[in-house]
């Protein structure tokens, strides 16, 4: 896909949950050698649920954080083989993701604790196709950070409460999350919405929302192919203002830009349909549950407008 930087942002994450250290794109520090704990990630996402589990205990280093660089593309570096050697513990996303990290992790040699979050999914496959956006699932983020905690408190013993306190912490807080989601949809039952990529799937499955979207639009958008004239005609036609069963709201991708997305983007506001934008990596100066906290008010408020 073509990702284009959200306003504001820089190539590095200026503050996630006190991440320290939060190595760009290419340009990742080296792992920390005051003895605490190193934690890998493929990106800023995962770092920042990382840092939120080990806290001031654990070094944390994230491989992307620059907002237009795409994971599914993505070409590591020899600076990235090196953070990746010195790291205790890696977090990957898998599923066709960031598939730079397997042969990252063969290169880089070393014997660092892998978590792959592909193995954590338990949801089922959204319309049948694999939805690799794992972070969007809510049960899987609380399942990553139990799988977190275990890790870190098998490697530093002496702070195992620690780190079972912390994730504890984390996934009440994404517990609360999982009721804001369930809450904004149950306040428009039936609701439907489209999205120009699958991104924000598993939490729209949350909410009890209905993704109106034709499959092949988005899933178009998201391997950077046109969608075949008749699907973006289909897809256009949601924002009809004669249709029976109106989309309450718009989802985009605010890191995509294609002349397609835009006709889209551009017929739901002309049918005055709100448009809400999601990310694929954290805003600067933000962590994971400010970040999910404000995409899902932002949802709240375009179902719900005054």
């Amino acid at each position: 896909m073509r990702l284009r930087p959200l306003a504001g942002a820089t190539t590095a994450l200026a503050a996630v949950l006190s991440l320290a250290a939060c190595g760009s794109g290419g340009t990742a520090a080296p792992a920390a050698d005051d003895g605490t704990l190193t934690v890998v990630a493929s990106t800023n996402v995962y770092g920042s649920i990382a840092q939120a589990v080990g806290g001031d205990l654990v070094t944390v280093e994230s491989l992307i954080t620059d907002p237009a660089a795409d994971p599914h593309s993505y070409e590591s570096t020899p600076a990235d083989a090196a953070t990746v050697a010195g790291g205790d513990i890696v977090v990957h996303n898998g599923g066709g993701y960031d598939v730079f990290m397997p042969q990252l992790l063969e290169s880089a040699g070393g014997d660092p604790v892998v978590v792959e979050v592909a193995g954590l999914v338990t949801e089922e496959p959204d319309r049948g196709e694999l939805n690799e956006h794992f972070w969007y699932s809510l049960p899987t983020v609380q399942a990553l950070a139990e799988r977190l905690a275990q890790d870190l408190g098998a490697a530093d013993a002496a702070n195992a409460a620690t780190y079972t306190a912390n994730a504890a912490a984390f996934n009440a807080a994404v517990g609360g999350l999982t009721e804001q989601a369930r809450a904004a949809g149950a306040a428009v039952p039936g609701g439907r919405v489209a999205v120009t990529e699958p991104v924000p799937g598993y939490l729209i499955e949350t909410t009890g929302l209905t993704d109106a979207t034709p499959p092949e639009f988005s899933e178009a958008v998201e391997e950077d192919t046109d969608p075949p004239a008749a699907v973006v005609a289909a897809t256009l036609a949601l924002f009809d203002p004669a249709a029976v069963d109106p989309i309450r709201a718009l989802i985009v991708n605010a890191q995509t830009e294609t002349p397609t997305t835009d006709q889209v983007r551009q017929a739901a506001q002309a049918a005055g349909v709100p448009v809400v934008e999601f990310t694929e990596t954290l805003p600067e100066g933000t962590d994971y549950l400010g970040w999910m906290t404000a995409q899902i008010e932002a949802l709240t408020a375009a179902l719900n407008p005054v």
